[in-house]
């Protein structure tokens, strides 16, 4: 029995048209918004951040967290990302080690001057700086800390509110009225 829905094909077989009754429960997703989730979320995991701090970061579940980075091409990735990031870190060692070798070169030199061109006090400052500073023994020299603490008296607290409504009027944010406007206070909303 022919209905509204069948069709005759190319070859002249019947066939359904499709079925419209899912297409309004029918999800589609993005694909490229959906790899770039992935990419942000295995990021973060490679910089250490938990699976919590990722999900309240991006605004997602930890589940879709979970998810991803325990998905087979999840791991895969995230397997690659931290090849690279040790592989990184290595080579920034490599080059700490290099500079911090040249820097110890100079500062032999600069003890070992016989020339005259270095002086007692040079010599000091230089060897505070090795055995402080490069060695980590060097005590913090400045802590900051701020505090205001004020006492102000009626009349100083009225001219700062006073200043402070002249800045408000000058903004637009306070609108006075004509006085004509104001009433009498004694007005009655009806």
């Amino acid at each position: 029995m022919p209905n509204g829905n069948d069709r005759t094909s190319l070859y002249g077989f019947e066939m359904r048209g499709p079925d419209l009754r899912r297409v309004e429960d029918r999800k589609t997703h993005d694909i490229n918004s959906l790899w770039q989730r992935s990419h942000e979320i295995l990021a973060l995991a490679v910089r250490g951040m938990k699976q919590t701090e990722i999900a309240e970061v991006l605004d997602i579940t930890p589940q879709t967290v979970s998810n991803t980075l325990n998905s087979d091409l999840g791991r895969q990735k995230l397997s690659i990302l931290r090849k690279n990031r040790d592989e990184k870190a290595v080579e920034a060692s490599e080059r700490i080690d290099i500079l911090t070798q040249q820097a110890l070169a100079v500062y032999g030199e600069i003890f070992e001057d016989e020339s005259g061109q270095v002086n007692m006090m040079d010599k000091k400052k230089t060897a505070d700086t090795v055995v402080l500073e490069l060695s980590g023994f060097r005590v913090p020299v400045k802590v900051q800390s701020h505090s205001v603490h004020s006492t102000a008296t009626l009349e100083e607290i009225e001219q700062f509110k006073e200043r402070g409504k002249k800045a408000a009027r000058a903004a637009g944010m306070i609108v006075d009225l004509p006085e004509e406007t104001k009433g009498d206070g004694n007005d009655s909303l009806d």
